[in-house]
């Protein structure tokens, strides 16, 4: 119950604190786009690593030197839980934006934040909106900037590993030639999803699988790239469950 209170607390206070800031990156992106991100980056990520600290979380990582730090990346991951973010957040090296669904921009200030996080929103009921988004997302990594999808588009609340994952995500690795990075993780949901509302302190494992080059795999897999990923996530899901 305490864990649950601190971590309302303090989102709370961060978020009406951190107004003022809002209003200064909005100034500083005028003369300095680049430096406006970096900065976002660095203070959400201390949001959230606060966050974790609360909570009592603790992150296993493996395999972070697989991320390339030289180029914009299309992270896959696999989502079980509203955690999910606010543990890979912190560990991206360069701007990062998720995909979310367009309902988070009615909470007030958190939607500042994740625009300023170059967080792209989706509307699941228009198929133009939904390719609109993709292509903003293409844009995105062609200027610099990773993007962090979950592919199986909600959080798997079910017993199996992983839920379907839908083809067109991975059109902006296609179409931007970026590598995609599987990030898996594992007992995110015993923080809070198994329990809710109450936050329980857990142990979570982060792994990053090697990068993916999309033009080095064969035909058949470049059509079926969200098979070739999926399966590597789950492989790797399932060996770090006992961990």
């Amino acid at each position: 119950m305490i864990r649950s209170v601190l971590v309302v607390l303090f989102v709370t206070v961060f978020l009406i604190v951190s107004l003022p800031i809002q209003g200064i990156l909005w100034i500083v992106g005028k003369f300095n786009p680049w430096a406006k991100k970096r900065v976002s980056l660095s203070i959400v990520s201390w949001a959230f690593n606060v966050v974790i600290f609360l909570s009592g979380i603790k992150r296993t990582v493996i395999g972070e030197e697989n991320v390339p730090k030289d180029t914009a990346v299309l992270y896959v991951g696999n989502h079980r839980s509203i955690f999910d973010v606010v543990l890979c957040y912190p560990r991206v090296p360069n701007p990062t934006g998720f995909i979310s669904k367009k309902e988070i921009l009615k909470v007030p200030l958190l939607n500042i934040w994740m625009i300023y996080m170059d967080c792209l929103f989706l509307d699941r009921s228009d198929m133009r909106k939904g390719l609109e988004m993709v292509l903003s997302a293409i844009d995105k990594v062609k200027n610099g900037i990773s993007i962090f999808i979950y592919p199986e588009g909600t959080r798997n609340k079910t017993d199996k590993p992983l839920g379907e994952f839908h083809k067109g995500s991975f059109k902006i690795a296609q179409k931007s030639g970026c590598p995609i990075v599987p990030v898996v993780v594992n007992h995110s949901d015993e923080i809070f999803e198994q329990h809710f509302p109450f936050i329980k302190s857990t142990q979570v494992t982060i792994e990053y699988c090697k990068p993916i080059d999309i033009s080095t795999l064969s035909k058949e897999d470049q059509r079926n790239i969200d098979n070739y990923v999926k399966e590597i996530i789950e492989k790797t899901y399932i060996k770090n469950s006992a961990l």
